[in-house]
């Protein structure tokens, strides 16, 4: 069941600072506002970012959420940020089990669990990560790879919780190439059985979004493919005519599927 209201997430990655956060921002609300989209608009800057940008977005419909945040809430972990930080610096949402975590810093499905059940006690909404790699791919084994990291990294917490999910192939991220459209809607039927196998009926409505190479020229038949529910953007979201696109680019989806209903 595609949302009836499309979720559009913007990862700014490692990338931003200061001085040129300003002028992106303003370009994204004013742009918002003038299009009124009707659009769930989520900005996730760096740690050192996210107060700026929370002040920067007050009043306007648009959210913040951090990239990552530990499991615990306090402690001797030097360098890592919890979720009740990032709660106070007014991200409402985080980012969870993004293949860049899971691969570059070995996090597996337990941790990205433990990590969700850290973000659900300090109120924040998150935006969970699955995806293959090439190799398992080519192997075909990209469904029941997907379908695993669902069951091992949703925790008991979420049944009632405000949270997303996020399809993103590993072999698509960053590098200008995404599955076909076919690959999209059969990758999300399967988490989205995956998600009610493991949580119950209460997980059809949360929104699946599709990650990996979203631009501004794909980002239209992506969003209309059945069972995707909005785009967690990387590269995009730091331009703003892109991400305005990207986002506008929800609109026609979410009417043609109102449409249809």
């Amino acid at each position: 069941m595609k949302q009836s209201v499309m979720m559009i997430v913007g990862n700014w990655k490692m990338n931003g600072l200061a001085d040129s956060l300003g002028g992106l921002v303003a370009d994204l609300i004013d742009g918002l506002e003038k299009r009124s989209i009707c659009a769930r608009v989520v900005l996730c800057p760096p740690a050192t970012l996210i107060e700026r940008v929370a002040r920067a977005v007050e009043g306007h419909a648009i959210a913040v959420g951090g990239q990552d945040c530990r499991a615990e809430a306090s402690g001797a972990f030097t360098g890592d940020v919890s979720a009740p930080m990032l709660a106070d610096a007014g991200a409402s949402w985080v980012i969870l089990g993004h293949s860049e975590r899971r691969q570059g810093h070995g996090e597996g499905d337990d941790d990205v669990r433990a990590k969700l059940e850290g973000a659900l006690k300090a109120g924040l909404k998150p935006i969970v990560c699955v995806g293959e790699t090439l190799a398992e791919r080519e192997d075909g084994r990209a469904g029941a790879v997907v379908a695993a990291q669902v069951r091992a990294s949703l925790p008991d917490g979420l049944v009632d919780a405000d949270f997303a999910l996020a399809y993103e192939p590993v072999w698509a991220i960053g590098t200008g190439r995404t599955p076909t459209l076919e690959e999209i809607a059969e990758i999300h039927d399967t988490a989205r059985r995956a998600m009610v196998e493991r949580l119950g009926q209460g997980a059809s409505t949360a929104p699946i979004l599709y990650g990996g190479s979203v631009n501004a020229a794909n980002a239209g038949e992506i969003l209309g493919v059945a069972g995707v529910d909005g785009a967690l953007v990387g590269g995009a979201s730091l331009k703003a005519a892109d991400f305005l696109a990207i986002v506008a680019a929800a609109e026609p989806a979410r009417v043609a599927v109102a449409g249809q209903q």
